[in-house]
C-alpha cells in the first residue's frame, strides 16, 4: 500500500500540475501569436509565462523520473523539490532566451530550424538524452541534461512562434516521445532530416508551411 501511494501520488500530482499549466498557458497565449515576429512583452511577463509553458510541455515526460525519485527516496515530499528545481532550470533558459530573442523573419526562422535539426545528430544531444532518461540524483542536474537534450527543439519553438499553440503542441509531442523512447538511429536520423527539410522549406516557400505565420 505504501509503495503504491509513493507511485500514484506523485504521478497524479505531476500530471495534474501539467494539465493546469496547459489551461493557464492556453488562456494567456490567446491572441498573442504573431508568428516569427511575435514580441515577448516585459521580462517578468515572459519568464512567468515561459515557466508555465515548461510545466505544461515537460512535466508529462518527467513522470518516469518522478516515479523513480519517489521510490528511491522513500518519501513523496522529496518529489516537490525535485520537480521545482527541474522547472527552475527551464525558467533560467527562458530568461536567457528573452535576452537573445528579437522579432525576425522567415529566413532567420528557417536557419534556426536547420540548426535545430543538425543538433539532433550531435554527440552532445545523444549524451544528454541518455542521461535525461536515467539521471535522478537531483532535479537541477536532471534539468540540465534535459535542457541539453531538448534545447534544439525549444529554440525551434521560439523561432517559429513562441506564442503559437500549434507549434507548442508539436514540440511538446516530440519532447515527450524522446523522453519515453530510447535513442535509435532508425527514428532519430529521419526526424533530424525532416527538421532540416522543414527549415529549408521555410526559407524557400514559407507560405506553404502549415502553422507558420510570416511577419506582417
Amino acid at each position: 500500500m505504501r509503495v503504491a501511494y509513493r507511485t500514484v501520488a506523485p504521478l497524479t500530482a505531476t500530471l495534474g500540475l501539467a494539465a493546469a499549466a496547459w489551461v493557464v498557458t492556453l488562456r494567456q497565449m490567446h491572441g498573442m501569436d504573431m508568428g516569427v515576429a511575435t514580441p515577448l512583452g516585459s521580462f517578468a511577463f515572459f519568464v512567468a509565462l515561459w515557466a508555465v509553458m515548461m510545466a505544461a510541455m515537460m512535466l508529462p515526460g518527467l513522470v518516469p523520473a518522478v516515479v523513480r525519485r519517489a521510490r528511491t527516496s522513500g518519501a513523496v515530499r522529496a518529489v516537490v523539490p525535485f520537480v521545482a528545481s527541474y522547472l527552475v532550470v527551464w525558467t533560467l533558459v527562458g530568461a536567457l532566451l528573452y535576452a537573445l530573442y528579437r522579432p525576425h523573419g522567415t529566413t532567420t526562422a528557417g536557419l534556426v530550424v536547420i540548426a535545430a535539426g543538425l543538433y539532433e545528430l550531435t554527440r552532445l544531444k545523444r549524451h544528454c538524452r541518455r542521461c535525461c532518461r536515467v539521471r535522478t540524483r537531483s532535479g537541477f542536474e536532471f534539468g540540465l541534461y534535459c535542457v541539453g537534450s531538448s534545447i534544439g527543439l525549444m529554440v525551434m519553438l521560439v523561432a517559429l512562434g513562441v506564442m503559437s499553440v500549434t507549434w507548442m503542441l508539436v514540440i511538446a509531442a516530440l519532447v515527450f516521445a524522446q523522453k519515453l523512447l530510447p535513442a535509435k538511429g532508425a527514428i532519430d536520423v529521419p526526424l533530424a532530416v525532416a527538421i532540416v527539410a522543414l527549415g529549408i522549406l521555410i526559407i524557400a516557400a514559407p507560405g506553404s508551411v502549415p502553422g507558420l505565420m510570416p511577419p506582417m
